[in-house]
């Protein structure tokens, strides 16, 4: 039997547990209060770390961004036509131009581009061997940089002459090949010290030029270059004429078979005569003890009218092949025309303009890209006429023989 409630036992009942939910409710609060307090002294624990991005990959660089910044620099002294010809620059020298109308450049350019290859696609051979040795250096390709200068007035000043003379160097090295760097009619010799400096930074490992000066400035300036490391030297006596008077009181001149020979003993170092066009001359070369020969016309920017340098070629290279290195300078602007001149008789080719625009769209990088494309060019241009090894070129790949 339940013990009976009272109304005095039922109000102390309700008071004790209201009583308890006020001190339970109190309790959270005081516990909840205190836990803040305690988190607030507390050092806080680091969130988790948010995963790292990953890092964005560099842009590779492509020939569209190289000829848009060498356009913006080398403009209007160059235009990076699309098609480098020599036709929107015609008479603008100092600048990119042929000398004159202009003719001889357009004449290098249309010769080259009228040459023909006759495709042969039947055969077993996939990869072609395009390795040559020059002066005792293997190459990766018969491509070398030609003997281009005056960045400040040929090009407009946006380069200094180490920077591109080191992209130069630096850019053909990347790509396997080797660079040359030019001489200046009006060029002390602290400046050519500067260029020689800049190839001792590279091992040495590429050529430099000689103005045809007096007989004792080149032979000082081949001094230099031995003590270098320089692989071999050229002398451009296609500079004598228009240059030689382009800087008043500088001896620039032609020479003499006796000169060649005085220079060729002057040194170990093979020594190269660029500006060779006749048979006659280029034997000439060979009986003075040189060891190469550019057969150029300077780009067409010393003589007006000048036959192209492809177009002299054959004869050259039919008369003194074998008994001197051929070295071709004139519109070379695709690995197929490098192909083109070797089946006509070069050993190699020398690529100027379009090494120009590689060094003032990107430097070394934009160099090595340039060549680089030359030789995946030569190398298509090798398997679709069935051509085994640049050492070996027939001339039959020719159609047609040569436009003259």
């Amino acid at each position: 039997m339940s013990r009976q409630q009272t109304p005095e036992t039922e109000l102390d009942r309700r008071n004790f547990l209201k009583g308890g939910v006020a001190m339970g409710v109190g309790a959270m609060v005081a516990t909840v209060a205190n836990n803040k307090a305690v988190a607030a002294e507390s050092p806080s624990a680091p969130p988790p770390a948010a995963p790292a991005a990953p890092a964005a990959a560099p842009k590779k660089l492509t020939m569209g961004d190289v000829l848009r910044v060498a356009r913006e620099k080398l403009y209007p002294l160059c235009r990076v036509c699309p098609e480098c010809d020599g036709v929107a620059c015609a008479g603008e020298v100092p600048g990119m131009g042929g000398f004159g109308s202009g003719k001889g450049f357009k004449n290098n350019y249309n010769a080259l581009a009228a040459v023909e290859l006759v495709m042969r696609t039947l055969h077993d051979m996939k990869k072609p061997n395009l390795t040559t040795r020059i002066y005792g250096h293997t190459l990766s390709m018969p491509v070398m940089s030609a003997a281009t200068g005056g960045v400040t007035y040929n090009m407009g000043n946006k380069m200094k002459d180490n920077e591109y003379i080191s992209a130069i160097f630096g850019g053909c090295l990347d790509a396997g090949s080797l660079g040359m760097a030019a001489d200046g009619i009006g060029d002390s010799m602290e400046v050519y010290q500067g260029r020689l400096n800049i190839l001792k930074s590279y091992g040495g490992k590429g050529m430099m030029t000689i103005k045809p000066k007096a007989q004792d400035e080149i032979i000082k300036r081949v001094r230099l270059i031995e003590e270098a490391g320089g692989i071999a030297f050229a002398v451009d006596v296609d500079s004598a004429g228009r240059a030689a008077r382009a800087v008043p009181g500088q001896i620039v001149e032609p020479k003499t078979a006796a000169q060649l020979e005085e220079i060729a003993k002057s040194t170990r170092l093979p020594f190269i005569v660029k500006g060779v066009m006749t048979v006659d001359e280029a034997r000439i070369a060979v009986e003075s003890g040189a060891s190469g020969i550019v057969v150029s016309n300077h780009g067409g920017r010393v003589l007006d009218y000048t036959p192209a340098s492809v177009t002299v070629l054959p004869s050259i290279a039919d008369a003194v092949r074998g008994k001197i290195t051929i070295f071709f300078d004139g519109a070379i602007r695709r690995g197929v025309d490098v192909l083109k001149c070797l089946a006509l008789g070069a050993d190699c080719c020398l690529v100027g303009r379009p090494l120009v625009r590689g060094a003032h769209g990107a430097g070394r990088e934009g160099v090595a890209l340039m060549m680089n494309q030359f030789k995946n060019e030569l190398t298509d241009a090798m398997v679709l006429t069935g051509v085994r090894d640049v050492r070996d070129v027939p001339r039959s790949i020719i159609a047609g023989g040569i436009a003259v």
